[in-house]
Protein backbone atom coordinates (compact mmCIF):
# COMPACT_ATOMS: atom_id res chain seq x y z
CA UNK A 1 0.00 0.00 0.00
CA UNK A 2 1.08 3.42 -0.70
CA UNK A 3 2.24 5.24 2.39
CA UNK A 4 1.08 8.73 0.97
CA UNK A 5 -2.15 7.14 -0.19
CA UNK A 6 -2.61 5.76 3.92
CA UNK A 7 -1.82 9.34 5.44
CA UNK A 8 -4.29 10.94 2.93
CA UNK A 9 -7.15 8.96 3.87
CA UNK A 10 -6.22 8.80 7.77
CA UNK A 11 -5.93 12.85 7.78
CA UNK A 12 -8.68 13.07 5.59
CA UNK A 13 -10.52 10.55 8.02
CA UNK A 14 -9.57 12.81 11.31
CA UNK A 15 -10.20 16.14 9.85
CA UNK A 16 -13.66 14.83 9.15
CA UNK A 17 -14.34 13.60 12.17
CA UNK A 18 -13.01 16.86 14.33
CA UNK A 19 -15.24 19.02 12.29
CA UNK A 20 -18.16 16.72 12.79
CA UNK A 21 -17.60 16.90 16.28
CA UNK A 22 -17.43 20.17 16.56
CA UNK A 23 -20.64 20.75 14.60
CA UNK A 24 -22.45 18.33 16.71
CA UNK A 25 -21.30 21.29 19.38
CA UNK A 26 -22.67 23.73 17.36
CA UNK A 27 -25.99 21.63 16.93
CA UNK A 28 -26.60 21.09 20.87
CA UNK A 29 -26.41 24.93 21.08
CA UNK A 30 -29.56 25.09 18.80
CA UNK A 31 -31.69 22.75 20.28
CA UNK A 32 -31.31 20.20 16.79
CA UNK A 33 -30.66 17.05 16.53
CA UNK A 34 -27.76 15.84 13.65
CA UNK A 35 -30.52 13.68 11.40
CA UNK A 36 -32.49 16.68 11.48
CA UNK A 37 -30.28 18.79 10.42
CA UNK A 38 -29.30 16.83 7.91
CA UNK A 39 -32.90 16.54 6.54
CA UNK A 40 -33.15 20.58 6.88
CA UNK A 41 -30.66 20.56 4.34
CA UNK A 42 -31.78 18.12 2.24
CA UNK A 43 -35.19 20.23 2.28
CA UNK A 44 -33.05 23.83 1.78
CA UNK A 45 -31.94 22.36 -1.26
CA UNK A 46 -34.70 20.47 -2.76
CA UNK A 47 -38.06 22.27 -1.69
CA UNK A 48 -41.12 20.59 -1.15
CA UNK A 49 -39.99 17.05 -1.32
CA UNK A 50 -42.25 14.04 -0.36
CA UNK A 51 -41.34 11.92 2.66
CA UNK A 52 -40.81 9.09 -0.08
CA UNK A 53 -38.15 11.55 -1.57
CA UNK A 54 -36.54 12.58 1.75
CA UNK A 55 -36.37 9.32 2.89
CA UNK A 56 -34.67 7.74 -0.10
CA UNK A 57 -31.84 10.58 -0.01
CA UNK A 58 -31.09 10.18 3.77
CA UNK A 59 -31.09 6.26 3.28
CA UNK A 60 -33.67 6.02 5.89
CA UNK A 61 -36.55 4.32 6.37
CA UNK A 62 -39.86 6.27 6.23
CA UNK A 63 -41.37 5.58 9.44
CA UNK A 64 -38.18 7.06 10.90
CA UNK A 65 -38.33 10.34 8.56
CA UNK A 66 -42.01 10.39 9.50
CA UNK A 67 -40.50 10.38 13.34
CA UNK A 68 -37.91 12.90 12.61
CA UNK A 69 -40.43 15.62 10.95
CA UNK A 70 -43.06 15.26 13.62
CA UNK A 71 -40.69 16.63 15.93
CA UNK A 72 -39.48 19.16 13.28
CA UNK A 73 -42.68 20.27 13.06
CA UNK A 74 -43.53 21.06 16.45
CA UNK A 75 -40.38 22.53 16.92
CA UNK A 76 -42.01 25.04 13.51
CA UNK A 77 -38.88 24.13 11.33
CA UNK A 78 -40.76 22.53 8.71
CA UNK A 79 -44.65 21.84 7.59
CA UNK A 80 -46.49 19.30 5.65
CA UNK A 81 -48.47 20.74 2.78
CA UNK A 82 -50.74 18.69 0.79
CA UNK A 83 -49.69 19.25 -3.18
CA UNK A 84 -51.84 21.73 -4.82
CA UNK A 85 -52.12 18.93 -7.65
CA UNK A 86 -53.06 15.68 -6.18
CA UNK A 87 -53.76 16.04 -2.80
CA UNK A 88 -52.89 12.65 -1.84
CA UNK A 89 -49.22 14.08 -1.61
CA UNK A 90 -47.94 15.45 1.12
CA UNK A 91 -45.02 17.78 0.57
CA UNK A 92 -42.31 19.12 3.50
CA UNK A 93 -41.89 22.89 3.54
CA UNK A 94 -38.97 24.37 5.21
CA UNK A 95 -40.11 27.23 7.65
CA UNK A 96 -38.66 30.31 8.38
CA UNK A 97 -37.33 29.21 11.68
CA UNK A 98 -35.49 26.55 9.75
CA UNK A 99 -33.60 28.32 7.59
CA UNK A 100 -32.71 30.94 10.04
CA UNK A 101 -31.42 27.81 12.14
CA UNK A 102 -29.33 26.52 8.80
CA UNK A 103 -28.00 29.95 8.10
CA UNK A 104 -26.98 30.23 11.89
CA UNK A 105 -25.58 26.64 12.14
CA UNK A 106 -23.45 27.16 8.96
CA UNK A 107 -22.81 30.67 9.64
CA UNK A 108 -21.00 29.05 12.87
CA UNK A 109 -19.53 25.75 11.00
CA UNK A 110 -17.70 28.61 8.14
CA UNK A 111 -16.69 30.50 11.79
CA UNK A 112 -14.71 27.64 13.13
CA UNK A 113 -13.23 26.37 9.99
CA UNK A 114 -11.91 30.39 9.04
CA UNK A 115 -10.18 30.14 12.62
CA UNK A 116 -8.27 26.85 11.93
CA UNK A 117 -7.39 28.63 8.10
CA UNK A 118 -6.61 31.85 9.90
CA UNK A 119 -3.47 30.09 11.01
CA UNK A 120 -1.99 28.90 7.92
CA UNK A 121 -0.28 30.97 5.10
CA UNK A 122 -2.17 31.61 2.12
CA UNK A 123 -0.63 29.82 -0.85
CA UNK A 124 -1.19 26.79 1.70
CA UNK A 125 -4.64 27.51 2.15
CA UNK A 126 -4.98 27.90 -2.05
CA UNK A 127 -3.38 24.54 -2.02
CA UNK A 128 -5.75 23.19 0.19
CA UNK A 129 -8.57 24.99 -1.23
CA UNK A 130 -7.54 23.54 -5.05
CA UNK A 131 -6.81 19.96 -3.53
CA UNK A 132 -9.83 19.72 -2.32
CA UNK A 133 -11.74 20.87 -5.04
CA UNK A 134 -10.32 18.37 -7.58
CA UNK A 135 -10.86 15.60 -4.75
CA UNK A 136 -14.19 16.39 -4.26
CA UNK A 137 -14.56 16.48 -7.92
CA UNK A 138 -13.25 12.83 -8.18
CA UNK A 139 -15.33 11.68 -5.53
CA UNK A 140 -18.37 13.15 -7.20
CA UNK A 141 -18.23 10.18 -10.29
Amino acid sequence: MNERTVRIEENLRRVCYKIKKKGREILNDVDITPPQFEALQYLRKEENLTIGELSAQMYLACSTVTDLLDRMERNELVKRVKDENDRRIVRIVVLDKGHELIKRVMENRINYVESILSEIDEETIKAIDSGFAIFNEKVEL
